[in-house]
């Protein structure tokens, strides 16, 4: 199979965001009168967009769309300050991008963080590279695993599902991807175990990004 481009998820694919991620959450709980989370259990309560993530953080009898809506509200607020204290790439994820784009891939980016934050944090952490898409939630962009997202990166594109890529970290990122019809890459250093990536769908597991680039070869 020819590859000519590759989508990517965001938070624990390319960038490393889950401090911030916690940080602001926890801090958003404790303004509100909640207990917060250790940073290690942010790992599964992110994945789904901000909106799950405040709920999810909540205690259940807490849990309603009021309170929800609030503390989405105040995770917004939190992240606004937060969002580049200690994000980061993860080790290998610039040499991978630079050995893409020599190859003549086309690389974007589709994440269930809202649109405006993805945008930011791509432009901070990896405004080295010319993504060719960057998108996040937005009215015209469901979260995922909604595959529609996916899919409309592939027309703008002008390239079939099969020869694009798919890589992400959690379950959600592989059932986009299957929906969509792209190769699912499950990446090991994110935020989810390779299990998990098995058992929803990933077709290749990676350990390290430039692992990435055996099969565009």
């Amino acid at each position: 199979m020819s590859y000519k481009a590759v989508v990517f998820d965001l938070d624990g694919t390319l960038l490393d965001t889950l401090d911030d991620l916690a940080d602001s959450m926890n801090a958003a709980l404790a303004e509100a009168g909640f207990a917060p989370h250790p940073t290690e259990a942010y790992k599964t309560f992110v994945g789904d967009g901000m909106d799950k993530l405040a709920r999810r953080t909540l205690p259940a009898e807490s849990r309603t769309d009021e309170q929800a809506a609030k503390m989405l509200a105040a995770m917004r607020k939190q992240y606004a300050v937060r969002w580049a204290d200690k994000t980061k790439p993860y080790d290998g994820i610039c040499e991978m991008l630079t050995a893409l784009v020599e190859n003549g891939l086309k690389i974007t980016v589709l994440s269930n963080k809202p649109d405006d934050f993805t945008k930011l944090c791509v432009e901070r952490f990896l405004g080295d590279y010319d993504f060719d898409i960057i998108q996040g939630v937005a009215e015209d962009c469901p979260a995922k695993p909604d595959p529609r997202g996916a899919k409309n990166i592939s027309q703008k594109l002008g390239l079939a599902v099969e020869n694009i890529l798919y890589l992400g970290d959690t379950n959600t990122d592989m059932l986009t991807a299957k929906a969509a019809g792209m190769h699912a890459v499950g990446v090991t250093w994110g935020f989810r175990s390779a299990e998990e990536l098995k058992a929803n769908g990933a077709r290749t597991l990676i350990d390290h990004p430039l692992e990435l680039l055996e099969l565009i070869r």
